[in-house]
């Protein structure tokens, strides 16, 4: 059980905190992006009026080089 929580608190720590408005209602959001991964795409609904929206990003060194969050026309 407490070697469950210690490899959580070790994933949390190594993740990113990145924040950015929904492009549809303008909220604004807080994700965790995974910084062992160069570069991924994936849709994830808004928080609060859940629309789709396309999140792309990519990280090199640690480090957010670039991140879109794009309304996807329905």
């Amino acid at each position: 059980m407490v070697f469950n929580l210690i490899r959580k608190l070790t994933f949390y720590q190594n993740m990113l905190e990145h924040f950015f408005s929904c492009p549809y209602c303008g909220a604004g959001i807080s994700m965790l992006l995974d910084p062992s991964i160069f570069s991924q795409q994936y849709i994830e609904d808004c928080e609060v009026c859940c629309n789709p929206i396309d999140i792309n990003y990519s990280v090199e060194d640690g480090m957010v080089m670039e991140f879109n969050a794009i309304s996807i026309e329905q």
